[in-house]
C-alpha cells in the first residue's frame, strides 16, 4: 500500500472519495424512508463539505492513530499482511465513524444549537458504525487498492 507522503495523500483521497458517498448515500436513504434513484444524485450535495472534512481528518488525526491502535492489536512482524490491512482499516472505522457523524450532525441535522445534539449525534454514529465498516471491508477498500495498485504499480 502507501509507500511515501504521495501515496498515502492519494490513498486517502480516494478512500475518503468512496467512503463519503457511500456514507452519504446510507444516511441520504435513512432520512427519506429507503433506497431510490433519487439518493445516488441527492448525495452529491453533501459530498462536497464531507469529502474534505475525512481528509483532513485522516491525515492529520486518524491515520497514524489507527495505525498505532491497530499494532496494539496485531503484530505486524508476525502477522499475514492481510491481517494488518483489516486491523488498520477497523481502526479507522473505529476513529473516523464518530468523528464523522459528529460533522454530519453539526452541518445537516440541526448542528450545536439542537437541543438534542448529543443524543443526535449518538444515534447517528451507532446508525453509521456497522454500515462504514461493511463498506470499508467489502466495497471501498477491496475497490480503493485495485485502484490504487492501478495508479502505483510495483
Amino acid at each position: 500500500m502507501p509507500k511515501n507522503k504521495k501515496q498515502d495523500v492519494v490513498f486517502t483521497l480516494l478512500m475518503a472519495a468512496v467512503m463519503v458517498y457511500g456514507m452519504i448515500c446510507y444516511n441520504v436513504a435513512l432520512n427519506i424512508g429507503g433506497c431510490r434513484n433519487e439518493v445516488f444524485g441527492a448525495a452529491f450535495h453533501e459530498f462536497p463539505i464531507m469529502w474534505p472534512v475525512a481528509v483532513l481528518l485522516e491525515l492529520i488525526f486518524v491515520g497514524r492513530l489507527a495505525q498505532k491502535l491497530a499494532f496494539r492489536l496485531v503484530d505486524p512482524r508476525t502477522v499475514p499482511p492481510t491481517a494488518i490491512m483489516l486491523a488498520i482499516s477497523a481502526m479507522s472505522v473505529w476513529l473516523m465513524c464518530p468523528c464523522m457523524s459528529f460533522f454530519a450532525c453539526l452541518f445537516f441535522k440541526g448542528g450545536l444549537l439542537q437541543s438534542e445534539f448529543i443524543a443526535i449525534w449518538v444515534q447517528t454514529t451507532v446508525l453509521n458504525f456497522p454500515i462504514a465498516l461493511l463498506l470499508q471491508f467489502f466495497v471501498a477498500g477491496p475497490l480503493v487498492r485495485l485502484i490504487f495498485r492501478r495508479i502505483f504499480p510495483d
